[in-house]
């Protein structure tokens, strides 16, 4: 999709007038509830956000491994009308961004005038994503050579990076550092309160080198949800509406499930998060360039998707991803602050959708820890499979 420019009219704009979550907890930590429960709070709480009764949810959509069908979702909202229903194929979290651009070519073609972006997750309650589970594709292709969990799946293509791109164990370092000290400021985290020290971190366990334990995102439960509508209904608010300048799904050449299912990918491309055209798609539909971008939230269910995702997105070339790391440009104060909320790491494990609302939040000015002027900011989804995803969103 060739999003709507400036000057179409507002009717076709879409955007982002309302984010929601519930509490975010360690896996099993918010088993007095349901997952469907903590679904319809995250909508109720973006549809409050957007200045809307969720009943008016015409459209819904999700990616991955969402276990509510949005009929389900409708009748739980009683939202008289289900004019739009839509769900991103494969797992984890490579859909995030698409599932926003199924709500926003809605929304933007007439289809709803407002649709819903969800995502729950009650690991407590259902199956461990970080833990090794038969599945007919892992079990046939990745684990009779001991790949049994996305870490050992992700290290392999990360190590291939570090040979070729000269980043080491330091740079993992500074980055789960950096991840941490952001979710400090951030009541919503997970982490927050749980300093993390470089000793700490050369001291944990190593998981799937060179990824240890630190490398490797939370386990959490929670629910997210963003509402998308037009300019034009939007205007009718009275909320600050993000508008999504770009957003774009895509995959390159026998990539299929990636790492986390056939490694089959070209060798030229094997140490990426094959999402370089994505970005070709994002740049050109937003008419903007990698420097455009002021912040970034960057998939980061493992600390070594970051570096990778830098070079992908243009953001810096492959051979200075060490240097861009080692000057301090992704902290706070840098040139391209990311992960702003602590991100996969430390804030919560949404499979992305929270790394979306935080996007959303940088725009509208009101982070926790807010990046000055922010004009563009980019939002990446998944780095472990075959089918990726990305936005790019505006100031109000």
């Amino acid at each position: 999709m060739s999003f709507p420019t400036p000057d179409w009219p507002r009717k076709y704009r879409p955007c982002i007038v309302g984010v929601g979550e519930t509490a975010y907890a360690k896996r099993g930590g918010l088993n007095d509830t349901t997952e469907l429960a903590l679904c319809i709070e995250a909508i109720h709480a973006a549809a409050a956000d957007a200045g809307i009764t969720a009943s008016e949810i015409e459209g819904f959509s999700s990616f991955g491994f969402e276990r509510h069908e949005p009929a389900i979702v409708q009748a739980a909202l009683a939202a008289p009308l289900l004019r739009h229903a839509s769900i991103v194929w494969g797992g984890g979290g490579g859909g995030c961004s698409g599932a926003v651009m199924h709500a926003a070519m809605a929304v933007a073609t007439g289809q709803c005038r407002y649709a819903v972006v969800y995502r729950s997750l009650c690991q407590g309650q259902y199956e461990r994503y970080g833990q090794y589970r038969a599945r007919p594709m892992w079990g046939s292709y990745v684990a009779p050579f001991g790949l049994m969990s996305p870490a050992l799946m992700v290290a392999l293509t990360y190590r291939r990076f570090m040979h070729e791109c000269g980043t080491t164990a330091d740079h993992l370092a500074e980055l789960a550092l950096t991840l941490r000290a952001n979710a400090q400021a951030n009541p919503r985290a997970v982490m927050r309160g749980h300093i993390l020290t470089r000793d700490a971190y050369f001291s944990s366990r190593i998981i799937a080198d060179p990824f240890r334990l630190y490398d490797c995102c939370l386990e959490t439960d929670g629910a997210c949800a963003i509402v998308v509508t037009t300019e034009e209904l939007a205007g009718r608010l009275q909320r600050p509406a993000v508008p999504i300048l770009a957003a774009a799904q895509a995959s390159g050449p026998r990539w299929t499930l990636g790492p986390m299912g056939s490694h089959n990918m070209p060798i030229e491309n094997y140490a990426t998060t094959n999402s370089m055209e994505v970005a070709k798609a994002i740049y050109t539909q937003s008419g903007l360039r990698p420097n455009d971008i002021d912040v970034a939230q960057i998939y980061d269910a493992f600390t070594g998707l970051i570096p990778m995702g830098l070079a992908d997105y243009g953001l810096c070339e492959r051979s200075e991803v060490a240097s861009f790391i080692e000057s301090g440009a992704l902290a706070q104060g840098g040139r391209l602050p990311i992960n702003t909320a602590g991100g996969l790491h430390s804030e919560a494990y949404l499979h992305g959708l929270n790394l979306v609302i935080e996007g959303v939040r940088q725009a509208r000015g009101d982070s926790t820890m807010q990046v000055p002027n922010a004009r563009h900011s980019l939002v990446t989804s998944g780095g472990g499979t075959g089918h990726k995803s990305a936005l790019i969103l505006g100031r109000p």
